[in-house]
């Protein structure tokens, strides 16, 4: 009897070629669908993927998954911003959704062996490592994944380059052969942003800029949560220096900025760990850098060289030094 493999069907290029590799391999393929939000954009979501599926002769199931969606990713996305740190959605996403209550509806009602994504990563001997596609490094989002749940995981485009998953959907003629890549955060569609969606949520409060050097009010700002560490544009302020984004103060709504110099720390401490021990480890505290070098010891990070940008809310992650699997990560 084949092994059965419930495919997290978006609708998407890679989960659709993905579907495709399996069924290629021989496995019982089915598709599930989590809607996570009541709206026409997700609805849209389910009538794409049940194209695929259709394309593809599978069965397609759909999960209302609302509930927890709102409850573990959009509650902490807004309360994270309201307490002054820039969150990863994606991260509690894969952790509390695709892996929490899809994991458990594809192994527990429709009897998966397995459940398969299309994110770039290897699994081998329980470990996460990277893809072949060294500009998709999709460890970072998956540091919260335990061991029981990466032996009934199967990621089928670790071998692949994005390039080489777009000519696979172009020869297999699959319905989102041409589609764009996906939005960061699935929950904010365009023409809305970030900051239009949070100032729905919260209202405009009138803050301060003020100079972390001096303490010096320099303007005025319309609510602490519509910046974030590092920023630079948008600020709006007349200075004889370029002004970055320097802390964030939710208490006060007070938006410290200052000199780009003054975003460089060498240590970081963080709480939560799931590492122990003194070792050299490549080290991300945002997704979109380059791993950098870094002395660990327990829960403090020192960095080889100072990096810019710590920002509360961003996971920092940790990589092997030599073969580059995923260590762990905790949130900042």
């Amino acid at each position: 009897m084949n092994k059965k493999v419930a495919i997290a069907l978006s609708g998407g290029v890679d989960s659709a070629v993905t579907a495709k590799l399996l069924l290629e391999e021989g496995y019982e393929v089915v598709g599930l669908t989590g809607k996570m939000t009541c709206s026409e954009d997700f609805d849209t979501v389910v009538k794409n993927a049940k194209r695929v599926a259709d394309k593809l002769g599978i069965e397609h199931f759909v999960y209302d998954a609302t509930e927890e969606f709102g409850e573990k990713v959009i509650k902490y996305f807004e309360n994270s911003y309201a307490n002054g740190e820039t969150p990863n959605p994606c991260i509690m996403c894969n952790k509390y959704i695709k892996w929490g209550c899809l994991f458990d509806y594809a192994v527990n009602v429709l009897g998966a062996d397995y459940i398969a994504t299309g994110h770039y990563a290897n699994i081998r001997d329980g470990k996460l490592y990277p893809a072949s596609d060294e500009h998709k490094d999709q460890l970072y989002f998956l540091f919260m994944l335990d061991e029981g749940k990466l032996e009934k995981t199967l990621f089928p485009l670790s071998k692949y380059k994005k390039s080489e998953v777009r000519e696979l959907a172009e020869k297999y003629d699959l319905p989102p052969k041409s589609s764009k890549e996906s939005q960061d955060i699935c929950f904010i569609k365009a023409p809305m942003t970030t900051k239009k969606y949070l100032n729905n949520a919260f209202g405009v409060k009138k803050g301060n800029f003020v100079e972390k050097s001096t303490g010096k009010i320099l303007g005025a700002h319309d609510g602490f949560w519509q910046y974030t560490i590092g920023q630079r544009k948008g600020i709006g302020i007349a200075a004889p220096y370029p002004l970055y984004v320097i802390e964030i103060e939710p208490q006060t709504n007070t938006v410290y900025v200052g000199e780009k110099d003054e975003l460089f720390t060498k240590e970081l401490t963080l709480d939560n760990v799931n590492w122990s021990g003194e070792f050299e480890a490549l080290v991300k505290i945002r997704y979109n850098m380059q791993a950098v070098k870094a002395f660990v010891k327990d829960s403090t990070i020192v960095f080889e060289e100072p990096v810019s940008a710590v920002t509360k809310g961003q996971a920092c992650v940790l990589y092997d030094i030599n073969d580059g699997h995923l260590i762990g990560g905790a949130l900042i």
